[in-house]
């Protein structure tokens, strides 16, 4: 439209309705994931080390990662960085994926192998990309690149496709997301300083 070209030739779509979506990680915002999908008619397949009770009420199954990446249309990754996942998507996992399998990414830039899903956006295995992490995003992300362009040339690749969106780990920016955490900061600087117990205490996993 700003290019003032009306043409509607390669702009197709799909319905979510009847899709399969795979959901990776299924903790609260996976959760809520879910549920939007659920409300959208999609059949849920979901992977993660503990079953959510909120998400078996939705009818999602939880399945192993190879049947999830077998039979979803849409997979959606909402899991932490932890050895374990790290580059969880990757270029075994692309092969076992639907032809045209779309990938959605808002959680952490190293559960993708970068250069293994430019290899798959390339073949056409995977039909889109939409990730508001990237791997190597430090010192580029938040920062105004349009002086002098892009250095990281994979991230410079990527952004070429015409089926990929890439946003710059601003998926949270609310005035309402950014309130909440100003609010549970402060809470915990105060319950710190009374010897209170750290309700939002995280403990770093071994």
């Amino acid at each position: 439209v700003r290019e003032n070209n009306f043409t509607i030739d390669g702009l197709d779509g799909f319905n979510l309705a009847g899709k399969t979506v795979g959901v990776i990680g299924t903790g609260k915002i996976g959760a809520i994931f879910c549920r939007i999908m659920h409300g959208f008619g999609c059949k849920l397949l979901t992977y993660d080390v503990m079953q959510n009770p909120d998400c078996l009420d939705l009818g999602t199954k939880y399945v192993a990662l190879e049947q999830l990446f077998a039979e979803a249309d849409v997979i959606s990754l909402h899991c932490p960085l932890l050895p374990s996942t790290k580059h969880i998507i990757n270029q075994a996992a692309i092969e076992k994926m639907k032809p045209g399998v779309f990938l959605i990414n808002t959680s952490r830039g190293g559960l993708i192998d970068t250069v293994a899903v430019i290899a798959g956006l390339k073949s056409q295995k995977i039909g889109g990309l939409a990730i508001d992490v990237y791997e190597e995003e430090e010192g580029v992300f938040f920062e105004d690149q349009s002086a002098h362009g892009l250095k990281d040339d994979v991230l410079a690749r990527l952004i070429t496709f015409p089926n990929v969106i890439v946003t710059g780990h601003q998926a949270f920016l609310t005035r309402e997301a950014l309130t909440n955490i100003a609010d549970t900061t402060l809470e915990n600087i105060r319950a710190f300083e009374k010897g209170e117990p750290l309700v939002n205490r995280v403990e770093p996993k071994s």
